[in-house]
Order: structure tokens, then sequence, then C-alpha cells
């Protein structure tokens, strides 16, 4: 197969910067060679040239950074069309916007149109990698994989499993819950890069009957993922507690059907106790951290002491449509200052590391993306430091690979992402993008 070579800044991770101040490995002036959609070699230019293979194409990108693709750990596809829609708290909104909008899936072309466009912005904003939410129906998970598949992204994504507390339009059964995520675990799971995720929307949403059946599944195939939302907001607590009387916590009921484990993946743990947090470390459960939804919601804010404390598993997510971007540089922007509020001062480089290495290694994907390690999927992301004027004229006076990134996460949204690469091929060239769309509007006019 031909090699492909990018000659840029490079950033990978060897560790948590948390832990080690050596975690982040920069390369100034690096090289990272691609060969049939897998990274042949990544290191400093004067080293890693010697590997080059005769006749191969190097693409200058000395003033630009290239990253592993990030990971959203927690998002629903079906909320796009409904982001930024106002309400008083999580549980009005999901009445009031969330249930409405994911009633039109019943069409199949909205799925797939909607679909497109998601995957688009992930794209365009140098996501590479997600666990995502579907509807209830059947098809509407058909539609995203189907679409990532074209791609040939490395995707993770569930149809919702809901069988009360939730409109008649929108309910399935434990049976029929049951009988749909198996037979889409067959079809999908494995498949290419395509991943399957057990999706009980949360608690409130399942009966007893139903999780006993997500019990089933899970113990049935020990290596696809489970992802829900936990402790999100503090009345959505309450009603669990009603709902499920006999429970030490929110948390335990999920554990009490077998529902924690690796791969396992709960949006939000806000309203978590230290046995809870201590429970997700001894089990690897994560905890998927939304911030720009838990502010917009006025959920709460996420504990980062407390979590490094007790050992949780962390990652980093947008929970678009609740989240208000879908870009991880303003999900770390946000994060940043949650974290402040807490009294936690939580660096760039481990916002960087949260978003790609890991959240790889807490989703159990290390060897496969997060990284530019030999032989890992070559899904990468190549960041521009002046894709806008204010931008530009900061990281022109940075002095440390710190600043740099705090910038970039700072200041930095879909317009600081020059291109996205999955397994090799350019999946997205901002440029190619806006002059495309500047046509098009040009045509409408």
């Amino acid at each position: 197969m031909t090699q492909s070579a990018y000659r840029a800044q490079l950033l990978r991770f060897n560790g948590d910067p948390a832990q080690s101040p050596h975690a982040a490995v920069f390369d100034e002036d690096g090289l990272l060679i691609v060969e049939d959609g897998h990274v042949v070699a990544a290191g400093a230019w004067d080293t890693v040239s010697t590997q080059l293979a005769p006749g191969t194409q190097v693409h200058e990108m000395r003033d630009k950074l290239i990253v592993p693709g990030f990971i959203d750990s927690h998002i629903h596809y079906p909320q796009t069309d409904m982001i930024a829609s106002p309400a008083p708290g999580l549980l009005p909104w999901l009445e009031t916007y969330t249930f409405p909008t994911e009633r039109s899936f019943a069409d199949p072309a909205v799925a797939a149109d909607t679909a497109r466009f998601f995957v688009d912005e992930l794209l365009a904003c140098g996501t590479t990698t997600a666990l995502v939410y579907c509807t209830v129906h059947k098809h509407s998970a058909d539609a995203f994989f189907s679409e990532s598949e074209a791609r040939n992204l490395r995707m993770v994504a569930g149809k919702v499993l809901m069988d009360r507390n939730c409109p008649e339009f929108l309910r399935d059964t434990a049976q029929s819950g049951y009988d749909d995520s198996a037979e889409l675990i067959g079809r999908w799971h494995n498949r290419g890069r395509q991943m399957y995720a057990l999706t009980p929307r949360f608690a409130p949403t399942s009966t007893e009957a139903q999780l006993e059946a997500c019990s089933v599944l899970a113990k049935q195939h020990q290596d696809i993922f489970i992802q829900s939302h936990v402790a999100e907001n503090l009345a959505e607590v309450e009603w669990v507690a009603s709902l499920f009387p006999g429970h030490r916590s929110y948390l335990d009921i999920y554990d009490h059907y077998g529902l924690l484990r690796p791969r396992a993946v709960y949006g939000h743990c806000v309203h978590l106790d230290d046995e809870d947090r201590r429970r997700m470390a001894q089990t690897r459960t994560v905890a998927a951290h939304c911030p720009t939804s838990n502010l917009f919601l006025g959920s709460g804010l996420f504990d980062f002491d407390r979590a490094g404390e007790t050992g949780q598993p962390v990652a980093l997510a947008t929970d678009v449509g609740g989240g208000t971007s879908f870009s991880m540089l303003q999900t770390m922007n946000e994060a940043h200052k949650v974290a402040r509020l807490t009294g936690h001062h939580l660096s760039a480089t481990r916002m960087f590391w949260l978003a790609t290495a890991g959240a790889a290694q807490a989703l159990d994907l290390a060897d496969k993306v997060g990284t530019l390690a030999v032989q890992s999927e070559a899904d990468f992301i190549v960041l521009d430091p002046a894709a806008t004027p204010l931008l530009a004229r900061r990281t022109s006076r940075v002095e440390s690979l710190e600043e740099l990134l705090f910038a970039f996460a700072l200041l930095g949204d879909d317009r600081a992402v020059y291109a996205t690469y999955a397994a090799g091929k350019c999946v997205h060239q901002r440029d190619r993008e806006r002059a495309h769309a500047a046509r098009t509007a040009k045509i409408a006019a």
C-alpha cells in the first residue's frame, strides 16, 4: 500500500498528565506516517523520516498541530435539531423538546438525513469516535451505523430503550427492546469499525423487567458497550429514589442489574457520593463529564477532585442537544471553568488527554484510537493555530505547550480544525468545505 506522510507539530500521550509531568509527548518538527489506514510511525522528523518509503509524498503542515482524533463519550444524534432549546430544567426539557423531536424519527428518511448532518458536524469539529444515542426506533440505529460505515469511522451507538414514563409513541417493551437490541448487536457490533452500545435511556424510563432484559443481554455479549445516564439533576435523583425504593443510590440500581463494568459509560455523574465513585472505579465504569449540558440545564458541577481521589474513570462529552456545542474544544473550555468553580485546576494538557488517549483508555479502546502509536488506527486531526485572528494573535505569543493547548481549548471551535482524518483518509477539510458552502450560497442567491 502507498504511504502518506504529514510533517507538522505532533502531540500524543504516554500517560495521564495529572500523574506525570512527562505524559505529553510533543514534537515541534514531527512526522506522521500512515499506511493502509494505520499509523506506521510518529515522532521527530530527524528520526522518523528515515522510515519514509521511496516516493512517499510528504504533506507539509509545519505551522499546524496534529493530535489524535477527539472522542466524545456521550452524545444524542436525534437531538441535533433541538440543540439550544430553552427550558427551566432537565425533566421539562425532555417533555417539551426531546420527546417530540425524537418522535419524528419514526420516519426512516428523517433518521438518515439527521445522521448525515450529525456525522458531518462531528467531523468538522474533529470528533472521530463518539458514543451515540439513537432513538427507540430500531431503524434510527441502522441509519446512524450506515452513515458511519460509509465513512469508515470508529463509532459506538445503540437504540434507546424506554418502556415507561415516556410518551406512548416512544415506548417499547421489555421484550421488544430485548429483541431489537439483540438483532442490532448481531448486525452491527464489530462489523468493520462499528460497535454496539446497550442503551437504556435512564433508570426512570425502564421498568425492572426491561433492566433485567438488559442484564441478560450484557451477560450474553461481554464486549459490547453499555450507556445510560445517572445523577444528572437533583429532581431526577429524587424521582429515581421514589421509583426504585430499597437501593442505596441511583448508581446502585444499575449495579444491581450488572450494568457496571468495563465499557459501561454513564453520562453526567454530578450528584454521586464517594461510595458510588469508588464503585465505578472498582468496576472500571466511566463517567462521561458533560460540562456544557450541565451548565445549560443548571444540573450541577462535576467534581474532578473527588473523581481523582476515588479513582473514578472520566472522559469528556458534549451531550448534544443538552450540550450546546459539537466541539470538544468548546467542551474543554467549559470543563475548565466547571473545575475552577469546584476549586480544581484542570490543565489544557489534561483536557486534551481526556478527549483523546484518556478517553480511549477509559473506554477500552486504547489500542485502536486516541493515539498515534504504531499500528493504531490512523484517526487524527490537524489543528490550525491561526484559524481566527484572535487565536492567531494569542498563539503567536505562547511560550509553552500548555499555553498553546490552552489557547486552543479556550478560543477554539470547529474553525480551528483544519482537517480530520479517519483510518488515514481525509474525511473533512475546512477550506474545501468552506469553498463548497460559498459556491452553494452563490448558486442559491
